[in-house]
């Protein structure tokens, strides 16, 4: 049983990616499937599909992106709020990953979004992760 979901999710895609994969398949929920949905509007995986396996529990499968060179589109994932430490954050005080390059995910009472998402609608939640 897995204590956070979010950190094991962003493990497996950052295995995957390290292990050039083309595609992997992890458990799924709505929360899992909203932060998929964000890494792909953003460029960082090519696809996110939703499934069932054998017992008919829920599934998500994400298709990685690489470059011509197979390097990945992630160069590098952070899970920033644990469960032992939460980190909530005001719209003013959303950290710029990378200077911009790369993005943060927020879980705000408007739904997941993005740090550009959360500073225009100016709202502020939990920092779930950071991807660059």
């Amino acid at each position: 049983m897995v204590n956070d979901p979010i950190a094991d999710m962003l493990a497996r895609i950052r295995n995957a990616s390290s292990a050039r994969h083309d595609r992997m398949v992890m458990p799924g929920s709505r929360l899992k499937l909203r932060v998929a949905e964000i890494l792909k509007s953003e460029g960082f995986i090519a696809d996110v599909r939703e499934g069932e396996d054998a017992r008919g529990h829920k599934t998500i499968e994400i298709v990685l992106k690489y470059d011509r060179d197979k390097r990945g589109a992630i160069d590098g994932i952070r899970r920033v709020s644990k469960p032992g430490r939460r980190v909530y954050v005001t719209h003013d005080n959303i950290p710029n990953v990378f200077s911009g390059l790369g993005i943060a995910i927020l879980s705000t009472s408007s739904g997941v979004m993005t740090d550009g998402e959360a500073r225009r609608r100016k709202v502020g939640g939990e920092l779930l992760c950071e991807v660059w």
